[in-house]
């Protein structure tokens, strides 16, 4: 017997969901150990070592991820469960594929990949290029199509990092131009090919309500708190990751205070606008992970922060309407406003803080380590002792220039596939509604045009 057109799309999800999942534990039974405990108690305590110093900054990942920016995208007031859960949905499925592939592609030894925390953490920083990604398109894309966003975004991402870090050397240990640049531009190329050239009108739900924004405003407050661990955690133990945390932190405390200053100035009444605050109280840790080990006076960071905020402010107010009025290009969550614009200032403050290094100063090479968890700090010296201080801000400026034009290109062939009918895209009258995949106890605040959850799914018939 056929299946229903409207149960269509529910059984899709699971059906890809478990299929992957079965993928992944074949996967792992054949190829993923751990490594053999060792009898040396230098090494156990060099490993107990890596623990400690590593998990603590790994825990504080976690909960930025999954409630800090779940949280973020709760303001929209009828898709809180839908933005909390598939976040973090999206989160687990990126991670364990961005570990599939980072297996096979660098640690695949011997027929077998050995686990542990640090491969771990650098595919969860690969899942965090989807989660940003998908905020250009949140409310009107189905599950499925986030699912199959993420699959094709993850190997993009890893070929695009490998480019910027292993062949061009660009030092970036927060991940402002791998992380935060490409997946900004990912995104918006998806929102543009995925949605062409069709101008998005105000959606009836679309609209914050104050319970929302409080909502919201709670998920920045996390990851404004957690930041630093994000940024300081691939830095080499010691004074850069110290440096790395301070100079976050002030960046990030600059930016909260601009933010209030230029969203009051910007309206009218001279109120605060929420949306300012959710998103340019955060574009401080957003610029300042490109240069956050590297050493710089602290005026320095502030100055970063207060810029970044203040740009991100600006985009909101008067980009985002022009884009969307010459491109017609939607961006759901702006985050071209609180991670394009932002990444690309960071990546030109590295440019100049290379420029104005000094190779004869004590500690004034950057230390880090690289993602496949080596010290890049002699690598970094023997390249700048090699290239000179200018050959390295071209590298830097090269970077940025991948990172965006590889990121735009991969995400419009990826918006492309998202338009597959058998995705099943939601209709427009029934975007930013919980009720479309989750049962909804009270009913009677369900704003389905038909009354009941049931009913609004039979308009999936229209795209399936």
């Amino acid at each position: 017997m056929a299946m229903p057109p409207s149960t269509y799309p529910r059984r899709l999800l699971p059906l890809f969901l478990g299929l992957f999942q079965g993928a992944l534990l074949l996967f792992f039974a054949l190829f993923i150990t751990y490594d053999e405990p060792s009898a040396q108690a230098e090494d156990t305590n060099m490993v107990a070592n890596q623990v400690y110093s590593t998990f603590p900054f790994f825990q504080d990942i976690q909960v930025m991820l999954v409630v800090g920016l779940g949280l973020l995208l709760t303001f929209l007031p009828r898709y809180g469960f839908s933005a909390l859960t598939h976040n973090f949905l999206l989160l687990n499925f990126s991670m364990q594929w961005a570990l599939v592939l980072q297996g096979l592609l660098q640690h695949f030894h011997h027929g077998q990949i050995h686990l542990d925390l640090h491969k771990l953490l650098i595919s969860e920083f690969a899942a965090v290029t989807a989660l940003i990604s998908v905020g250009a398109i949140l409310g009107r894309a189905s599950p499925c199509q986030l699912l199959v966003m993420a699959t094709c975004e993850i190997p993009f991402y890893l070929a695009t990092e490998w480019v910027i870090v292993t062949c061009l050397g660009v030092l970036d240990v927060g991940g402002t131009i791998t992380i935060h640049v490409f997946s900004c531009y990912f995104g918006l190329g998806v929102s543009k090919a995925l949605f062409r050239a069709a101008q998005q009108p105000l959606h009836p739900k679309e609209t914050p309500t104050p319970s929302s924004d409080l909502m919201s405003l709670v998920g920045t407050l996390i990851l404004w708190v957690f930041w630093p661990s994000f940024v300081a955690v691939l830095c080499q133990p010691g004074d850069a990751q110290h440096r790395a945390i301070l100079n976050t932190l002030l960046a990030m405390s600059a930016s909260a205070i601009t933010t209030v200053v230029a969203s009051s100035l910007l309206e009218r009444d001279g109120k605060l606008s929420l949306g300012h605050l959710q998103n340019g109280s955060l574009a401080g840790g957003v610029a300042i992970g490109v240069v956050a080990d590297m050493v710089m006076p602290p005026v320095a960071a502030l100055a970063l922060g207060s810029l970044s905020a203040l740009v991100c402010v600006l985009g909101f107010r008067f980009l985002t309407p022009l884009l969307g009025r010459k491109l017609t290009l939607l961006d759901q969550c702006g985050i071209h406003n609180l991670h394009g614009l932002p990444g690309i200032l960071g990546a030109a403050a590295s440019i100049l803080v290379v420029l104005v290094a000094s190779k004869d100063t004590s500690g004034s090479q950057p230390s880090q380590l690289s993602p496949a968890g080596g010290n890049a700090s002699e690598v970094v010296e023997a390249q700048w002792g090699d290239r000179g201080v200018g050959r390295q801000a071209l590298y830097q400026a090269a970077g940025l220039a991948v990172a965006v034009g590889a990121s735009l290109l991969t995400g419009l062939l990826t918006g492309a596939a998202l338009r597959l009918p058998c995705l099943a895209r939601p209709p427009e009258r029934l975007c930013f509604d919980d009720s479309l995949y989750f049962k909804v106890q009270d009913q009677a605040e369900s704003p389905g045009p038909d009354g009941s959850a049931e009913e609004e799914a039979l308009a999936l018939k229209e795209r399936v």
